[in-house]
């Protein structure tokens, strides 16, 4: 069983806090939802692959205050810690290739942040194959991944994605990231891509099929 759960349980009332402190040493999520408003002005359906307890949801529906958002995670904790209105926002347990066989062609702007390097391998390309299957005509995916490096933040990261999730994760490097993009995408879709601070770790691809 990870032991994440069981932490972040540990510090009660102030769970939330402590969890953004922490989040906060490998990303900045306000310069990352502001880097995704700069790609994607406006969005009215948008679809948040892997949302985890909602700290990026929660920055989503301030940065587009007319669209709908569904957030999905294969965890059951799905959402447990955003605080923010609800009548806009769609929490599920499920997974994306549900999404699509359900709802296909629904989102105009489609989000996937560090959740590839937890996904095996061989499950990769179903994945991007059903997020491309979820965008409208003239939608967008924002594919955003932490990039190995000889560092110890790297250090850091890997371990306490490894500890904390349970997961056995594996970080693809630039190369790599983009030649799996390509298997689903053709290479003229991936249109831009920057870092995102604190770490140039944090690289986010602008995707238009």
């Amino acid at each position: 069983m990870p032991i994440g759960p069981i932490v972040r349980r540990a510090f009660g009332p102030f769970e939330h806090l402590v969890t953004a402190a922490y989040r906060s040493m490998y990303v900045d999520l306000d310069k990352y939802v502001e880097a995704v408003r700069n790609w994607v002005p406006s969005a009215r359906e948008i679809l948040e692959v892997g949302c985890g307890e909602g700290a990026v949801t929660e920055r989503l529906v301030v940065a587009y205050p007319h669209a709908r958002i569904t957030a999905i995670d294969i965890t059951p904790r799905v959402g447990r810690l955003y605080r923010g209105p609800a009548d806009r926002v769609r929490f599920q347990q499920c997974t994306v290739q549900e999404i699509a066989a359900k709802e296909p062609g629904r989102f105009d702007l489609a989000m996937i942040a560090d959740v590839v390097h937890h996904v095996p391998v061989a499950l990769r390309k179903g994945l991007l194959d059903a997020v491309r299957d979820s965008l409208a005509p003239g939608g967008s995916l924002i594919f955003k991944e932490w990039l190995p490096t000889r560092t110890p933040i790297h250090w850091m990261c890997h371990a306490s994605d490894r500890w904390l999730t349970g997961d056995r994760v594996n970080f693809m490097s630039r190369d790599e990231g983009r030649a799996l993009l390509t298997q689903t995408f053709d290479e003229a879709a991936l249109i831009d891509e920057r870092t995102v601070a604190p770490w140039r770790n944090n690289i986010m691809t602008l995707v238009r099929p």
